[in-house]
């Protein structure tokens, strides 16, 4: 029986993370509504989604250290109010730069508050009712990410784009009083230094180059501002992966990557988390741009996925827990990039039984074959000790990919997404995940699970996308859903 304070600690953590996840998942399906009334055509389709996701992907693994020097409780009170904050600012942008800066200060307090939440978490519960808590936790989020492109489609079809923002409101307020009531002494490390010089190079070794393939579609890549960002992000991500490996208490450590399957693990998930961020916001796009589809149903589309995950993945889990993940790891993502090559059959407005359908399940199975066992052989390759911090960089990981994936659609699919772009955007999709399963087949082995190694991070979500998520981006980012 849970007592009172623990029942608050796990609305509050549940709250905290609703809204940074039900965020990610809300937004895709607006794009073309945006687009509409603030204009900026595709470009500011991409940063909207990338502007969260430059500042929460490279800050994600610094707010583990934040909250250990300041205090979780305080992370994550600053974290909820900076969202907050940041998302009545999107509500009332009066033009794209507005609502692009505002979305980078939510990927700010975004990384705040969902480490800060799992952390509040391990905390306050022990042993079996820590698992239940950390299901409960995860099986909320997921909500989010269900609910997430409904909710979204609801309000661009009835009422304004603006009010995806809105709603974050009500939860973020919630968490504030449950936190004032709590009362609970806040715990902080001593000991523990913060990695600053690191998380400044992370930013501009990925703000940068996202940049740089953004709007070289505008400049061209001849004009200096898009080549010199390029160089100078490049040359700061190098200088970023140098500090890691000499920094004493670094952000990423370097040597988990002497682990084979932790190694291999995330090159799967870049690759496997770039298709799913490229195909999911080509896809929206196409199905409201060119389809003529309603946002709502853009929202509805990849329903199936959900359904198949939640009817599968724990027989999945269980299956692999047996056999081993490699066999899982190379047939999901080769089945799922199968229902990306699908949408090839698509017309310029697709009957979503027949041209959309089929495609959607053969992504949805493969998607749920593949996530549990992912996150399986990451964290079940290293040690209890670690599983936070490896959790946290297989999240970097997904992030980044989603990242520079969103960035590459002018470049794959053409300044305005068409059937010929988004037909190349299907298969360099389908590739991607294809690749992700054969890399998994030559790079994963069949190793003895480490003691308790996966119990301190959260379960898989299969029913929440990533971070760039929105309907085609359906999974959560791997190895325990958000960073711990």
């Amino acid at each position: 029986m849970l007592q009172r304070h623990q029942k608050l600690v796990l609305a509050i953590a549940i709250l905290a993370s609703f809204v940074s996840f039900l965020d990610g998942s809300v937004v895709q399906v607006a794009l073309p509504a945006i687009q509409r009334e603030l204009g900026g055509g595709l470009s500011t389709q991409q940063w909207v989604v990338d502007a969260y996701l430059i500042t929460l992907g490279s800050l994600i693994l610094l707010a583990g250290s934040l909250s250990d020097v300041y205090g979780r409780i305080v992370i994550l009170r600053v974290g909820l109010i900076g969202f907050g904050v940041a998302s009545i600012v999107c509500f009332a942008a009066v033009s794209p730069e507005m609502l692009i800066a505002a979305r980078a200060v939510q990927g700010i307090a975004g990384a705040l508050l969902v480490p800060s939440s799992l952390a509040i978490i391990l905390s306050n519960f022990t042993g079996a009712a820590q698992a239940k808590a950390i299901g409960q936790w995860t099986a909320f989020t997921s909500v989010a990410f269900i609910a997430g492109p409904l909710l979204g489609g609801i309000f661009v079809d009835t009422i304004s784009w603006r009010y995806i923002f809105a709603i974050n409101v009500v939860p973020i307020a919630t968490a504030l009083v449950l936190l004032a009531v709590l009362k609970q002494k806040d715990v902080r490390d001593h000991g523990v230094k913060i990695d600053y010089p690191g998380a400044v190079l992370g930013v501009i070794g990925l703000g940068l180059p996202v940049f740089a393939l953004i709007e070289q579609g505008n400049l061209g890549w001849g004009n200096p501002l898009i080549w010199g960002s390029m160089t100078l992000g490049l040359l700061a991500f190098a200088g970023f992966i140098v500090r890691e490996r000499f920094a004493r208490q670094p952000m990423m450590p370097l040597g988990l990557f002497r682990v084979r399957n932790f190694a291999m693990g995330n090159i799967a998930t870049a690759a496997i988390y770039a298709a799913l961020s490229l195909g999911g916001f080509v896809l929206t796009i196409f199905l409201q741009q060119v389809g003529q589809y309603s946002a709502l149903f853009a929202g509805l589309a990849f329903l199936p996925v959900t359904i198949i995950s939640t009817l599968l993945s724990s027989y999945v889990g269980a299956l692999a827990g047996r056999l081993g993940p490699r066999l899982f790891m190379t047939v999901g993502p080769i089945i799922g990039g199968l229902g990306y090559l699908y949408f090839l059959f698509s017309d310029t407005r697709p009957n979503y039984w027949t041209e959309i359908l089929p495609g959607v399940i053969l992504f949805g199975l493969g998607l749920t074959i593949t996530v549990a066992p992912l996150t399986s052989a990451i964290l079940g390759s290293i040690s209890s000790a670690q599983s936070g911090i490896g959790s946290a960089i297989n999240n970097a990981v997904a992030r980044v990919a989603g990242l520079i994936a969103t960035a590459l659609v002018g470049i794959i699919a053409g300044s305005q997404i068409g059937l010929g772009g988004f037909d190349r955007a299907m298969i360099v999709t389908g590739a991607l995940l294809i690749i992700g399963g054969i890399i998994s087949f030559i790079g994963i082995r069949n190793l003895p699970a480490l003691t308790a190694s996966t119990d301190a991070a959260a379960p898989a979500s299969p029913a929440a996308p990533a971070p760039s998520a929105g309907p085609g981006a359906v999974p959560a980012p791997p190895a325990g859903g958000p960073a711990s």
